[in-house]
């Protein structure tokens, strides 16, 4: 019973965490890349080495986001760079990922501003 409870309050809590994410994208428009990533289905963990990937991509495809301030919890200020989905799935058309779920995240991020775009995503 335990092992099945603590399984299921997993699965819970990473669709609310992905599920938020991709609200706060819908209701700004603009996030960081490991907000992206997360909403496209990633763990935080996941999130910011997929993150680093995209942003070095992002200076490829001339991205140049917005500039912004992180206020994360307790943690101190500090600044960071908004991408819109547009330029999100920019960046992600160059990244060539290795593992198959950093390559399923790829293809949610570039896919979702294509959703997005024609209005079938919400």
């Amino acid at each position: 019973m335990k092992d099945r409870t603590t399984k299921a309050r997993r699965i819970v809590r990473d669709r609310t965490r992905t599920h938020r994410a991709a609200a706060r994208i819908r209701r700004r428009g603009v996030a960081s890349m490991a907000t992206h990533a997360v909403a496209a289905g990633l763990p935080i963990r996941e999130a910011r080495t997929v993150a680093s990937s995209l942003r070095r991509n992002a200076a490829k495809a001339a991205c140049d986001g917005m500039p912004g301030v992180s206020y994360a919890g307790k943690a101190k200020a500090r600044a960071c760079t908004r991408y819109s989905r547009a330029e999100v799935a920019r960046a992600a058309a160059l990244y060539k990922p290795r593992k198959p779920r950093y390559a399923e995240a790829r293809n949610a991020l570039v896919g979702a501003h294509r959703n997005h775009a024609i209005g079938l995503a919400a």
